[in-house]
């Protein structure tokens, strides 16, 4: 995988409109669910704000049959060389991936598909200047984090496998790069060895979820609700873009799941 320019600058992305049905998207408590509209709101003012940092983004036709399909990063990896399509760890999410597989083979000359038996969410992966890492979790198991690392080594990429703090969802819900030297998590993931090496910023007490920002080009996507991680944020020199994440917070969500990103021309 030819790698030229940082792994947080991208001229392209792939978004999903948010179905009605999101409303019953998965939560891991009995909180309430959020509203259609509320979802679709913030998910218009993330595009937007893809496409004023510089992003060509396309936005896919709603799925009424799958509620999380708003979330397209979960069934699919892509890369400026090619693209690898999961198999995500909940049942109901597993045949998205069938979804999204011809836009990305219309685009991509190398797609990849993950066998089974293992099962791997892109919520888990995080991309660094180093390598990709692949955080275990209930959604990504060790066969399926090994088998994804093979993938990733046809891509001409490096992989290692990470850990999960129990209770966390996804790696990424706790863990996120910033720049090429630093990454921001929460204080649970701060230790982990395999941010050894890196620049570590820990959101306070009370702000986990504002853990899981996005970086794209010269700007830092993060949750507007979380102001002492906005405070640090800006302390420490990064150009913020605050964005509402309330609605999509209420299904487990963060801003990084919302898209798939990439840099290249591709097919």
């Amino acid at each position: 995988m030819s790698q030229t320019r940082s792994v947080y600058e991208f001229n392209s992305a792939i978004v999903r409109e948010p179905s009605t049905s999101v409303v019953n998207g998965l939560r891991a408590d009995g909180r309430d669910g959020p509203t259609y509209e509320g979802v679709k709101a913030e998910h218009e003012i993330y595009i937007s704000a893809l496409r004023n940092a510089g992003v060509a983004v396309t936005v896919l036709p709603p799925l009424e049959a799958f509620p999380d399909s708003i979330f397209v990063e979960d069934p699919a990896l892509v890369f400026t060389d090619g693209a690898i399509l999961l198999r995500p760890g909940t049942p109901s999410r597993v045949n998205e991936t069938a979804e999204i597989a011809p836009i990305l083979r219309e685009r991509f000359e190398t797609v990849l598909e993950l066998p089974a038996p293992g099962q791997a969410d892109g919520g888990d992966i995080m991309y660094t200047p180093k390598w990709v890492l692949i955080g275990l979790s209930a959604r990504t198991d060790r066969i399926g984090a090994e088998a994804l690392i093979r993938c990733i080594e046809r891509l001409g990429g490096k992989a290692q496998v990470a850990e999960t703090p129990k209770g966390i969802l996804h790696f990424k819900t706790a863990s996120s790069l910033l720049d090429d030297e630093t990454v921001i998590s929460t204080a649970a993931l701060a230790g982990a060895a395999a941010f050894e090496g890196f620049r570590r910023i820990v959101v306070p007490n009370g702000e986990e979820p504002a853990a899981n920002v996005l970086r794209v080009n010269d700007v830092v996507f993060a949750s507007a609700h979380y102001p002492r991680t906005l405070e640090i944020l800006d302390t420490e020199g990064y150009k913020v873009v605050p964005l509402k994440t309330v609605e999509i917070e209420k299904i487990d969500a963060g801003l990084s799941c919302m898209s798939l990103r990439w840099y290249g021309n591709n097919k």
